[in-house]
């Protein structure tokens, strides 16, 4: 199915030819349509699916057929979970708009940048607002952007949004709009918590699921190696030097760590960067850049990398640590293996991840064959939970005991 049966107009046919879009993924196939028709969404697919295009599409369509006149007011308000994805979307407005006769003024109000050059663009006028919730609720108690004209309201990634406490931002964002607008929401997955926070925007959306987007994961190898703590750095030294992969992606437990063995990993040679949310943004968007740019080969990265960055050609994904929540596996996995494309991913477990491990496959519905590599094989054996002994009755103290003690020494 061409994009051509979508009636979009030509000026955005032109921009999806000029970026090598010919044709639409599922979601975008069965969202566009329902956006176009002003119909609520509540969509839900799996990271790497083309989400943001659903959205982005069907708003510079509707957008471009009644501007209005005059000053730009704000007629889109799109809310995603991290400073990267903001700006990825807002990159996409401009870009799939760049061949309308008047392009939409889109600013993108993030964390990490100088505020005072954010309400300048806003105040000068625009048509399309792209916002982590943190920054632009920062605006809104200076009371320096009118929301009142938003026809368009965006959650993207909402489940991420609302892991970062979102659900307590939401409601003074919803009192700044209009109650008659079209609300999308976009989701890799729909919690019970999600489906609370959706009732309070919506009450008529269309539900939209993707789950025909297993071979998306169909199409990543995924490898697990078996391997002692201390020898995951020596062996993926080994892997790198092995391989031909061009860009790697290595998700470690948290900040310090991945700060750490970036700094050791250039020591044996390797172009390598850290990327977490303690780093400044002017940092965090330098570093991106240079890894999509491949003057960075790999990336030690947090969970902040697994949601939403869309990085063409990343040839392996390493779960150097386990993530915590299972779900987020394939997240992590997603960042590679995209827009149809073979990808790799392989995770290092010892004796400690292997009760983790097993659960994220469970959840998963995939088992893996687990190997180990000559030279770093995995020794020891699972250390043995110990027992607490039974509790001896009588004698522990109750409650009202102590509180007799503490009224005695009073």
């Amino acid at each position: 199915m061409p994009f051509s049966t979508l009636k979009l107009c030509p000026e955005i046919q032109q921009a999806l030819v000029e970026v090598g879009f010919s044709a639409p993924t599922p979601i975008q196939e069965k969202v566009i349509p329902l956006v176009l028709a002003r119909q609520d969404v509540m969509a839900r697919a799996q990271t790497g699916s083309g989400k943001s295009a659903s959205f982005v599409l069907p708003i510079l369509e509707l957008w471009s057929q009644n501007k209005g006149e005059g000053k730009a007011k704000i007629k889109a308000l799109i809310l995603t979970p991290t400073r990267e994805l903001t700006t990825q979307v807002a990159e996409a407005f401009t870009s799939f708009g760049k061949f309308l006769p008047t392009k939409p003024k889109v600013v993108s109000i993030i964390g990490g940048e100088k505020i005072g050059e954010q309400l300048y663009d806003i105040q000068q006028g625009c048509d399309i607002v792209v916002a982590t919730s943190g920054r632009l609720l920062d605006i809104m108690s200076k009371k320096q952007i009118n929301l009142a004209h938003v026809e368009f309201f965006v959650l993207d990634e909402a489940d991420k949004m609302l892991d970062l406490g979102f659900e307590q931002e939401l409601s003074s964002i919803l009192e700044a709009l209009p109650a008659k607008r079209q609300n999308l929401l976009f989701s890799a997955t729909y919690p019970a918590k999600m489906q609370a926070i959706a009732s309070k925007i919506t009450k008529s959306a269309v539900d939209v699921s993707i789950e025909a987007e297993a071979p998306t994961v169909a199409l990543i190898q995924q490898r697990v190696i078996e391997v002692s703590h201390e020898n995951r750095a020596p062996l993926l030294r080994q892997l790198l030097r092995e391989n031909k992969w061009e860009l790697v992606l290595v998700f470690m437990a948290n900040k310090r760590a991945c700060d750490n063995i970036a700094v050791k990993f250039r020591k044996h040679g390797f172009r390598a960067e850290s990327f977490h949310g303690d780093l400044i943004q002017e940092d965090r968007a330098w570093t991106l850049k240079s890894f999509k740019e491949r003057k960075i080969r790999i990336l030690f990265a947090t969970d902040i990398a697994a949601r939403g960055l869309d990085i063409d050609d990343v040839h392996c994904v390493i779960n150097f640590d386990l993530p915590r929540a299972t779900e987020d596996y394939i997240h992590r996995i997603g960042r590679t293996g995209r827009a149809g494309k073979k990808g790799l991913a392989i995770s290092f477990i010892d004796h400690v991840d292997k009760a983790h491990f097993a659960l994220i496959e469970k959840r998963c519905g995939i088992k893996f064959e687990k190997e180990q590599i000559k030279g770093f094989e995995l020794e020891g054996e699972a250390p043995q939970k110990e027992k607490g002994s039974a509790p001896i009755k009588g004698k522990r103290k109750s409650k009202k005991d102590k509180l007799r003690e503490q009224a005695g020494e009073a």
